[in-house]
Formats: C-alpha cells, sequence, structure tokens
C-alpha cells in the first residue's frame, strides 16, 4: 500500500492566533496554491480531515472522498482563534514544559490526539483491497503518523517540518514501513 498525506495549503494567519480545531480560512490566492500541486488521480480512497482547509483542496481537485474526524488537527479548546501571545503565561508555560500531557482548557493534549490519529491509521493498513491512498489533512497529524511509523520519542515530532500544500509518502509492503518522500 502507499499512503499520501498532503497538508493543507497555507493558511491566512498575520495575528498569528492559535488554531486546531477552529476553521481558519487560506490565503487569499489559495487557487494559486491549489494550481501548483501536482496530485494524481489515481487513488483507491481519499479521506480528509473534515476542516474546510483540506475539504477545500479535495473539492478542487474533484476527489471523490470521505472525511474522518479523527484527521482534525489538535483540538486547543480555550485557545483556538487566541493570540499565542495572549494566552495567559499561567496556562501556556506548563503546555510549552511538556505538551505531550498538557493541554488547554477543553481541548486535548497530545497524547489523547495521538491515540485518535492512530486508531484512524490502524484501521487504515489493516485493508487489504487498497493500494493507494490520499489522505489530506493537518500537520500535527502527519507527525504524529510519523512518529508511529519511525518510532521516534513522542516529544520529538516538532523537529520534523511539514511544509503547506506538500506530501509526505509512506509504503508499506509486507508489513514493513519506508518513508518514500517527505515534503515533496
Amino acid at each position: 500500500m502507499e499512503i499520501h498525506l498532503i497538508r493543507h495549503t497555507a493558511v491566512e494567519n498575520p495575528e498569528n492566533l492559535c488554531y486546531g480545531f477552529a476553521e481558519m480560512p487560506l490565503k487569499k490566492n489559495y487557487i494559486d496554491d491549489f494550481k501548483a500541486l501536482d496530485i494524481d488521480h489515481s487513488f483507491d480512497v481519499i479521506i480528509s480531515s473534515p476542516s474546510e482547509r483540506c475539504r477545500l483542496l479535495a473539492d478542487y481537485f474533484k476527489f471523490n472522498y470521505h472525511t474522518d474526524e479523527r484527521l482534525r488537527e489538535m483540538n486547543f479548546g480555550n485557545w483556538e482563534l487566541k493570540k499565542w501571545t495572549d494566552i495567559p503565561e499561567e496556562e501556556i508555560n506548563p503546555w510549552y514544559k511538556d505538551f505531550v500531557n498538557i493541554k488547554a482548557a477543553g481541548g486535548e493534549n497530545l497524547i489523547q490526539m495521538q491515540n485518535r490519529v492512530l486508531s484512524f491509521w490502524s484501521e487504515l493498513i489493516q485493508k487489504n483491497d487498497v493500494n493507494k491512498v490520499l489522505i489530506i489533512t493537518h500537520a500535527g497529524v502527519i507527525r504524529l503518523i510519523l512518529q508511529a511509523v519511525l518510532q521516534f520519542p513522542l516529544e520529538n515530532m516538532f523537529n520534523i517540518q511539514i511544509d503547506y500544500g506538500k506530501k509526505t509518502v509512506i509504503k508499506i509492503k509486507n508489513g514493513l514501513f519506508s518513508v518514500k518522500s517527505l515534503n515533496t
């Protein structure tokens, strides 16, 4: 099985707002970003995060796709759509020190997000009738999938740059994983 993971294109966020579950508009010239993408249509299955910034990409390419809630970005709860600098230090500093276990009020921590994403991933890689899959999602989801495949410590996941509108390709053959490309 070959799995193509693509991150949505760049968002319009001049205020540097915290966002994950919240809807964040794509940059005003997002159609130009879409036109620059090289995505074939030869996928057996196409799955998108339900976030509009992902669905717009799937709709532009006229893909026959379905959405899966487990492919959403991290839920930052009460921090959603606040400026990072406006989040009280007594809330954000513990998270900066331990983003794996600490969460914003009303949100989820990285362990909870990982459980959600890996539930999806486990189901996907068990499918025997699928050869090529496209997943349109977010940087956090892609990093968690890479973490599961490469087995590096969870707290190191932000050491991997996942660019807007770029693909990561993972191949699974005989139960072995290989990362074929990153940010292409």
